[in-house]
């Protein structure tokens, strides 16, 4: 997936007022503000209240659904090799998010999950370091994700070794 068809989906989204945040590696990418490695997708995490109104909003570009995990996530693939991987996030009244995991439980969004960052000139809506790090735990790391967390932890000043910092 290139910069165009990122730039062509968060357009789709807005259009359809789907608030979305960029997660995953162009989201690294966004908050570096630069294109750093290859992507296959783009990671977004969405309000699930307008879950429907992004598949309906991406179908218009082409994307239908390829991969079905809600309420987890769904991955939607179009022509020409592009995907975007939905995750629905549930919003409680303090603004605190939780989106479905695989297993019954949830992936947690606290309060200053969410921050902008900058590519191409234009400010885009993406997870913070400190919520990229936390997703970046648990599994087996590939390559791109010691890359991306390589390039994080120079953003909020921790050494590639050393712990992320804890932000709140």
């Amino acid at each position: 997936m290139d910069i165009a068809d990122l730039f062509d989906v968060l357009d789709a989204l807005r259009s359809a007022n789907v608030p979305c945040w960029v997660a995953g590696g162009w989201g690294v990418d966004v908050l570096v503000g630069r294109r750093t490695r290859a992507h296959r997708d783009v990671d977004l995490a969405l309000d699930a209240a307008t879950e429907a109104s992004a598949i309906e909003a991406l179908a218009a570009l082409d994307y239908r659904i390829e991969t079905d995990q809600r309420p987890a996530r769904a991955e939607l693939a179009a022509p020409g090799r592009r995907w975007v991987d939905l995750h629905p996030v549930a919003f409680d009244a303090l603004g605190v998010g939780r989106q479905a995991d695989l297993q019954d439980g949830y992936f947690l969004y606290p309060q200053g999950a969410f921050t902008v960052g900058r590519i191409r000139g234009r400010t885009v809506p993406c997870l913070s370091v400190a919520q990229q790090l936390a997703f970046r735990r648990g599994y087996a790391l590939r390559d791109v994700d010691h890359h991306d967390i390589a390039l994080l932890r120079g953003l909020d000043g921790t050494s590639a070794a050393g712990p992320p910092r804890r932000d709140g």
